[in-house]
């Protein structure tokens, strides 16, 4: 499989505090946010985790707070369906952040936090957050429920997988994907302080070096107008390469610095000429000293007692 000569991620740190007045509309800015990516060349535009609370603008008055999810979960097939022809009409492909989605749970109904990565060829593809926050599992809060499958997408000669936010900060995860590698990560996320934010970018770009590989990272700004539980969100851009020699040194390709207020509808950050095909061969022979998809396996752990 024969990675591309020139591929160009836009990631876009999408303002929530500009207000919506329906799905329709919502879509559109979307869109024009997609027109903007073409034009610039992206073949890929990324959202963040939960661009969906901008829905809440919209929301029934008097929606209490541990009914968002459930609400949001009603409107998100019908926000996919709006979403479905643009990759098409467009060129380019869009990981549309995450929506709240019903899914069926041993103990009946539930919701996930969900990304779809929606493709020129017409694919949908559905990823599950896997590993939720301690807010994403209270009852009286949002009460998620995990995903359990973890996607690897084949696509212009690109395998692609998606951590959302929380996620790629486990480890666990990193081990598991490392036999398969990856030639691009997308981390949309959300996190309400720079502390957050700091955590998920700083693992992003470990990961990178782990699996000597492209993680593209994005996160919400802003406050939505109609939510009672999330009363700030920082974001940012970055992408980040492994960090060698021939991709510069530092691991950084693009970044902007974390945000927690933007006048317009925020950022868009174009990482060009991402050097897939330098990256394959840097895995394949070529790094500083990474030992490839290494396990500890062979490693047996002692706990020396007190003297």
């Amino acid at each position: 499989m024969t990675v591309p000569s020139s591929f160009t991620l836009a990631l876009w740190a999408t303002n929530l505090s500009t207000p919506i007045s329906g799905l329709g509309a919502w879509a559109d800015r979307v869109e024009s946010k997609m027109a903007e990516a073409a034009a610039g060349g992206a073949k890929l535009l990324v959202m963040p985790e939960y661009a969906a609370e901008a829905w809440l603008s919209f929301k029934p008055e008097g929606l209490a707070s541990d009914r968002e999810i459930a609400w949001m979960a009603e409107q998100a097939p019908s926000a996919l369906e709006l979403l479905r022809d643009l990759p098409a009409r467009h060129g380019i492909g869009l990981l549309a952040g995450t929506m709240p989605w019903r899914v069926d749970t041993k103990k009946g109904g539930g919701f996930s936090n969900r990304a779809w990565l929606l493709l020129p060829d017409g694919r949908a593809i559905a990823q599950d957050k896997l590993s939720l926050t301690p807010g994403e599992q209270e009852p009286d809060y949002w009460n998620l429920t995990p995903g359990n499958e973890l996607h690897i997408v084949e696509w212009e000669g690109l395998r692609i997988a998606t951590l959302i936010c929380l996620d790629i900060e486990m480890p666990a995860l990193s081990v598991l994907l490392a036999p398969q590698a990856p030639d691009l990560i997308l981390v949309p996320s959300m996190t309400h302080r720079l502390s957050g934010n700091s955590r998920v970018f700083g693992c992003a770009k470990a990961r990178a070096v782990e699996l000597i590989c492209a993680v593209g990272a994005t996160g919400l700004i802003g406050r939505s107008p109609g939510t009672t539980l999330n009363p700030t969100n920082v974001g940012a851009c970055a992408l980040f390469l492994p960090c060698e020699p021939s991709l510069g040194m530092h691991g950084v390709l693009e970044a902007i610095p974390p945000l927690a207020e933007h006048e317009a509808d925020g950022p868009l950050v174009f990482a060009r000429d991402i050097p897939f095909a330098e990256i394959r061969r840097l895995r394949a022979s070529g790094a500083e000293v990474w030992p490839g998809a290494w396990r500890a396996d062979h490693v047996t752990l002692v706990e020396d007692p007190l003297p």
